[in-house]
């Protein structure tokens, strides 16, 4: 059997999700978890952070949008109680191990717009009305 991805968005995909199942050779896995983020999310987080990486400083310095990425999901997780850790890279260098933004499920990937959208707010950032529209 090949790879399959079923969404369980009632019974009948439920009951197919089982019929592989039965189907499924000994050693293939089956794994049921919550999705991840939309395509839809992930393309409103980029101009968000785009917004901030013009209009916001950090340590004195105008930062890119890939840099204010990787600030906010660090500061989202300090936030919400996740776990951070710094370990000393290969060449030296100081590097944060942090939460991958395409593994998070669609609850915490809105979590990470808000918590966004806040700071953003709390720092002067004035963003367009289509990241407002498309955040409720």
């Amino acid at each position: 059997m090949s790879k399959r991805i079923l969404k369980l968005t009632g019974p009948l995909a439920k009951q197919a999700a089982k019929r592989n199942i039965d189907e499924a050779a000994d050693g293939q896995y089956a794994i049921v978890q919550d999705a991840t983020r939309s395509l839809e999310q992930n393309a409103l987080l980029h101009p968000l952070l785009t917004e901030i990486s013009k209009q916001a400083l950090w340590m004195g310095k105008k930062r890119p949008m890939l840099q204010w990425k990787v600030i906010m999901v660090s500061a989202h997780a300090i936030a919400t109680g996740a776990p951070a850790e710094m370990v000393i890279g290969i060449e030296g260098e100081v590097v944060n191990l942090r939460e991958s933004t395409t593994a998070m499920s669609v609850k915490r990937f809105n979590s990470l717009i808000e918590y966004v959208l806040a700071w953003g707010a709390m720092n002067g950032v004035v963003f367009g009305d289509e990241p407002q529209r498309m955040a409720a």
